[in-house]
């Protein structure tokens, strides 16, 4: 795998507008987040290339910290659509309308995550973004790592690129958790990397998409890309298990 390095960079975005995330709303974010993002971070892109130019990709990869949805659309050339927690856009006030505003402009779609329904939502939504032609990111461990190690992946992963045949770019997020540790606020200098991986295809198993061990086969090959691209220790066991032990 051959990954060129290149600086953060600010190009516009190639994916249409949706009403949930204006165009230019995106573009003015990434246009003063990219240079934010530079200084603060010193973030460094690795294999954007692998990133097809033009219809639907799923973006999958690990999930350290708060601020890995932040990094995540900016680096991308691409518009990123992404499925998050209803409270990010339903606070009170300045704060809560500042807040709904900046979320949905770098492409938050917020659901609510109320069990079953709200994964079968999120589902459905990512389906939708699919379908459209658009790039969408999930974070298959369903939950941010506790310990910065890489855990077991939840198959809706699967069940999207069978569905829609999208392919699957797997990639990394290094650096975050180090720079904002669990239960800490604003973000500390340092530096922040962000590697994508040649993208997956699982046309061989088209139309299988209810089957558990086809399902599991292909989370599991997603996240060993992950786990190659990030150098973390992989835990064969579900995020929350681990939070709630």
């Amino acid at each position: 795998m051959v990954l060129r390095r290149r600086d953060l960079v600010g190009r516009p975005t190639t994916a249409p507008p949706t009403p949930e995330d204006p165009l230019s709303r995106f573009t003015l974010i990434k246009a003063v987040l990219g240079p934010v993002l530079r200084l603060v971070f010193r973030a460094r892109v690795e294999g954007a290339e692998n990133i097809p130019a033009s219809g639907p990709v799923i973006l999958a990869g690990n999930h350290l910290t708060f601020i890995d949805s932040v990094v995540l659309p900016v680096v991308c050339d691409r518009q990123v659509f992404f499925i998050g927690k209803d409270e990010y856009v339903t606070g009170k006030g300045l704060k809560g309308r500042l807040m709904a505003w900046f979320f949905t402009g770098v492409g938050m779609i917020p659901v609510a995550r109320d069990g079953g329904r709200g994964g079968v939502a999120a589902l459905m939504t990512g389906r939708r973004v699919l379908e459209q032609g658009n790039v969408f990111g999930i974070y298959p461990e369903g939950t941010r790592s506790p310990d910065g190690r890489l855990y077991r992946g939840r198959t809706g992963i699967a069940r999207l690129t069978l569905m829609t045949g999208a392919p699957v770019v797997p990639f990394a997020i290094i650096g975050t958790d180090k720079l904002q540790p669990s239960g800490s606020g604003m973000p500390r200098f340092g530096k922040v990397t962000v590697r994508f991986g040649e993208p997956l295809e699982f046309s061989r198993y088209e139309g299988m998409d209810r089957d558990r061990y086809v399902l599991r086969a292909v989370t599991d090959s997603v996240m060993t890309e992950v786990m190659e691209l990030s150098g973390q220790e992989y835990v064969d066991m579900y995020a929350t298990k681990a939070k709630a032990a």
